[in-house]
């Protein structure tokens, strides 16, 4: 064990010998039990996927469904609070909210883990409630933990960082102590995951959609109706797969990674169900006061040859309606943005950046804005949520039409999944590319942006083309 940062506070971080493989130690500590997580940048990159995080045994969970939120503290049992699901979640992140300025490793030392489903926006906004909520999960799931094990691919170091929640004083550096010990014994275990082997027979069975090609190009056609009513600019149209699930959810995570690698992937275990996700799209980064949000507009698949993938980079990069609906979802988070940040900090510095992934190309821009002093993250969630970018523009107008015309609640997809810290740092994705796994049923779902000039057919191949690596995945 290398020497230890002690600080003011009850919290200690070391590093540590082990394999900085994220799915090998996440599987090694946890076996994929309820209350784990992890966080894992499958697809590294020096600035979007350097750290990967583990943990479990949360000592706090938050569960919200509609105005009625369950608080489960360790040793201390449930209780049940009824209000605005966002005020419960603000008034836990005052109690645990801890000033920590001084230097470190890792952007994550512990703290909240956990997701947003994209129905807690009818908690900012008034909605209608047309869809259907067949899903079991939460709408709000939040879990506190004392105890993180980060990677830091770039440095290819591992480090264990504990907090002394919930003793204080001298009890509370011996109990962050005690933690760093246990996972360091528990880490002299940890041995390399087996071979994957994805030639086996096991492959999803029976898949299916609620909508069909042509109940899904009728729908463009309703939401283009919308457009040229004045009604919005666009809106972001998905449809809903089923399958059954012919392998444990951890073996569709590993393949999932093999196939669809993504900086903000996560594989997050609760009671009800498996979150299992391989997004590529941050939502929200928070670094000392800093903002971030990357939205991603404008898809084309990878080609079967070089010479195709060059054509179909060429193809999205001179395509003058990705660029327009990028534009469209660049004014959105700009004014989003501005109503948490300063006056003038909000900028775009980067416009249209192509990047390449697995299975498809996308277009990115980054916007970044400076946190008012005022605001804190619950203040930039309300004024962000959900992502723009899965939503359309104006958003509001834009969610009440995805309500009509999608059969089913959204759910965990295109909510947000990520952590934040204790000390304030935070990173969260949009949900996109992300499995539900409820029993042996498996369910995902993919869109697009429609706008005035969307072709029907083509938006409907869009949906395809992004279920790719998720098929894959499922051995189809």
């Amino acid at each position: 064990m290398s020497t230890m940062l002690k600080t003011s506070l009850p919290f200690l971080l070391t590093e540590v010998k082990a394999p900085p493989d994220p799915a090998a130690l996440y599987i090694n500590l946890t076996g994929g039990r309820p209350g784990s997580f992890l966080l894992e940048s499958a697809l590294q990159h020096p600035r979007l996927g350097r750290y990967s995080f583990l943990g479990w045994d949360p000592f706090l969970v938050l569960k919200t469904k509609g105005f009625q939120a369950t608080i489960e503290e360790a040793g201390k049992g449930k209780i049940t609070v009824l209000d605005n699901p966002w005020n419960v979640i603000r008034q836990l992140l005052i109690r645990y909210q801890q000033p920590f300025t001084q230097p470190h490793p890792l952007p994550f030392i512990g703290g909240i883990v956990g997701y947003l489903a994209y129905d807690l926006g009818r908690y900012i906004e008034r909605l209608p409630q047309w869809a259907r909520d067949d899903l079991p999960f939460p709408e709000g799931y939040l879990a506190f933990y004392a105890t993180v094990v980060g990677i830091d691919h770039q440095e290819e170091r591992v480090y264990v960082a504990a907090h002394g929640f919930p003793a204080s004083g001298t009890a509370a550096y011996k109990l962050a102590l005690a933690r760093i010990k246990e996972v360091e014994e528990r880490l002299l275990k940890v041995r390399p995951l087996p071979a994957l082997d994805t030639r086996k027979n096991d492959k999803a069975e029976g898949i299916s959609s609620l909508f069909t090609r042509d109940t899904y190009c009728r729908a463009v056609e309703r939401a283009k109706n919308y457009i040229a009513a004045g009604d919005i600019f666009e809106v972001n149209l998905s449809q809903r797969f089923e399958t059954r699930l012919p392998f444990h959810p951890l073996e569709l995570y590993l393949r999932l990674r093999k196939f669809n690698p993504a900086p903000f992937a996560a594989y997050l275990p609760l009671e009800e169900g498996v979150i299992v996700s391989a997004s590529p799209e941050r939502f929200l980064r928070v670094s000392k006061g800093q903002v971030e949000t990357r939205p991603i507009k404008g898809t084309r698949p990878r080609g079967r040859t070089p010479a195709e993938d060059q054509a179909l980079r060429k193809e999205l990069w001179e395509s003058e309606k990705d660029r327009a609906e990028l534009v469209m979802i660049i004014d959105l988070e700009r004014n989003d943005l501005g109503r948490v940040c300063e006056v003038g900090s909000v900028k775009v510095p980067e416009l249209f950046v192509l990047e390449e992934y697995a299975t498809v190309f996308h277009l990115v821009s980054t916007i970044t804005g400076a946190l008012r002093k005022d605001k804190d993250m619950v203040d930039l969630w309300r004024a962000t949520f959900p992502g723009g970018s899965i939503t359309g523009a104006p958003k509001i107008r834009a969610m009440e039409i995805i309500e009509e015309l999608e059969p089913v609640r959204r759910s965990v997809y295109t909510g947000s999944l990520g952590y934040l810290g204790f000390n304030g740092e935070a990173d969260w994705n949009i949900a996109i590319r992300t499995f539900l796994i409820v029993g042996n049923r498996a369910y995902f779902q993919t869109g697009g942006a429609v706008t005035a000039d969307s072709d029907p057919g083509s938006e409907y191949q869009e949906t395809l083309d992004k279920a790719c690596g998720l098929l894959k995945a499922l051995g189809l």
